[in-house]
């Protein structure tokens, strides 16, 4: 079947009453006219609205994809940055709503920064910049930016990400592990839950897709649940001998 057809039944499901995903006209307009079967190798798979793996990462399904860009609220002109560029599907949605000098993407993979490059250009789109980076660093070098979607989970989104904002510039990612909420955070500290979600977690420098220690979540959990055990005070602290904390000297 011709890719344009799928691409319009595509987004019509996503816009029908069973989904009542996509509401944003513009990301639709865009949704319609991205060849998203350049960046996922079976044409009429590319199309249907499911995950895929590629390259040992995850590949957003359609309806993810449109509420993470209809979270952004982009306009015509914003900077982008992506952090996590996968396939580069979501650049190329978002190089249609920004035009493709606007969008910036990184990736901590250098096999999916290949990818990446290989479908943008295949799909018409090879001015978005895509470059190997550890996505926690952001691209400071081309900041500030209106928009930076992080494409992982993380549980509060990196300080170097924050601070690439612009004065008026927000931040779209999944909060939490599981279960997750997509969340937009301004540069004023404003934050805006969008829903439940599930992504990848967010990797960190040194890590790379498909091996055993990519899970930066569980790291960060342990790293929480240290912080809270040692902010306890008093009564919390059912390990103090409150006889001997009594009559130590300190007390005297």
């Amino acid at each position: 079947m011709d890719p344009a057809v799928l691409r319009e039944d595509m987004v019509d499901s996503l816009e029908s009453e069973a989904k009542n995903v996509l509401k944003d006209e513009a990301v639709a307009v865009a949704m319609r006219d991205v060849p998203r079967h350049e960046f996922v190798d079976e044409a009429r798979a590319a199309y249907e609205d499911r995950e895929h793996e590629t390259l040992g990462t995850r590949v957003l399904a359609p309806s993810t994809a449109a509420k993470l860009l209809q979270a952004g609220d982009l306009e015509a002109g914003h900077s982008v940055l992506l952090v996590g560029v996968g396939v580069g599907y979501t650049a190329a949605v978002a190089a249609e709503l920004v035009g493709e000098t606007n969008v910036h993407a990184i990736d901590i993979a250098r096999p999916l920064v290949i990818d990446a490059r290989h479908n943008l250009e295949a799909a018409g789109y090879d001015g978005v910049l895509v470059d190997c980076r550890d996505g926690a660093n952001g691209l400071p070098e081309y900041a500030p930016f209106d928009r930076i979607f992080l494409e992982a989970a993380a549980f509060d989104p990196p300080q170097a990400l924050l601070e690439q904002l612009a004065p008026d510039g927000t931040l779209v990612f999944p909060r939490g592990a599981q279960p997750q909420q997509l969340e937009t955070v301004t540069a004023r500290g404003e934050r805006t839950h969008h829903g439940a979600v599930a992504f990848d977690p967010l990797l960190v420098d040194g890590e790379q897709v498909g091996t055993i220690e990519r899970n930066r979540m569980a790291r960060e959990d342990r790293e929480h649940a240290r912080q809270r055990a040692e902010s306890r005070r008093g009564w919390e602290q059912e390990w103090i001998e409150w006889d001997d904390a009594i009559d130590s000297p300190s007390r005297q």
